[in-house]
């Protein structure tokens, strides 16, 4: 199983290079065919219409962005909800004939499921604004948007070198290639994702240096008034700290953000994650 789920990632990230170095390489002003994937057909009637997601890779900020929205009165952020993971069984051979005559096959079935997921929690919080910050949405950016077509998204950057050295302390059992190979994957994905969307780009280190700055530019595109309690988020109730549901390190859980580490020099960062690091302007 560990050596099937390897493989998969390879697969996934030499897919997603190779899309990436055909967007870097390609003539000044031709522009690619995006791949989109069309609406849900349910999707009109979904509970929660404009939900917001971010778009982000492990270890790059993505519990510290969700306290501070959180302590929003009107934004509700909750832990990850993996959305990915929650599926629809068809528990008899017969049901799927059934629920395809009602124009529901498998896949709208489990986007009703995450629309009623979502809307629980924003109607049990009292609050307008829903946000999921699970890192696993890069990977299925497709699926969101075709569920629902007027989402919003937020892209977390941050240094895929600091993103590295993050997942290396995190993870003491990953060597060195396979957190590489991780980073590689994920941060591909949320950069096709951000090209693919409409959106607006944060970056970890800009949020960790001036954190007002950045949540009145989040209030700014999520159509709210910014609170200074934002920035206090250690006085509100976030929920436990804990693996699956988010970070919970000792930093998070100070209450206070605490400023980005240093970046790594040019030299100290892998091959692999050169071309994108200067993509997204941390290396020229």
């Amino acid at each position: 199983m560990e050596q099937t789920q390897r493989s998969k990632r390879v697969g996934q990230a030499v897919r997603r290079r190779s899309e990436y170095l055909v967007e870097a390489f390609r003539p000044p002003g031709v522009r690619l065919r995006r791949k989109v994937a069309l609406p849900d057909r349910t999707a009109t009637a979904r509970l929660v219409d404009s939900p917001v997601f971010v778009m982000s890779s492990q270890r790059s900020g993505s519990t510290l962005l969700r306290v501070l929205l959180n302590s929003h009165s009107r934004i509700r952020a909750p832990h990850e909800l993996h959305l990915d993971s929650l599926q629809v069984g068809m528990g008899a051979g017969y049901l799927a004939p059934v629920m395809d005559e009602l124009g529901l096959a498998r896949q709208s079935l489990e986007h009703l499921l995450w629309d009623g997921v979502l809307d629980h929690e924003l109607r049990r919080s009292g609050k307008s604004v829903i946000v999921d910050k699970t890192p696993s949405n890069a990977d299925i950016w497709r699926r969101i948007s075709q569920a629902w077509p007027n989402a919003r998204y937020l892209f977390l950057l941050r240094h895929p070198g600091s993103v590295l050295e993050s997942m290396l302390t995190r993870h003491a059992d990953f060597t060195r290639d396979r957190a590489i190979e991780d980073v590689l994957s994920q941060i591909t994905a949320v950069d096709e994702a951000r090209r693919c969307l409409d959106g607006l780009t944060v970056r970890y280190e800009e949020l960790t240096a001036d954190p007002e700055r950045e949540t009145r530019r989040i209030c700014g595109y999520l159509g709210v008034l910014w609170e200074p309690e934002m920035l206090d988020y250690g006085k509100q109730e976030h929920g436990p700290f804990k693996p699956y549901f988010g970070d919970w390190s000792e930093n998070i859980a100070s209450g206070r953000v605490q400023r980005a580490r240093p970046l790594p020099a040019a030299t100290e960062l892998p091959e692999p994650l050169r071309a994108i690091s200067r993509t997204w302007g941390y290396v020229s």
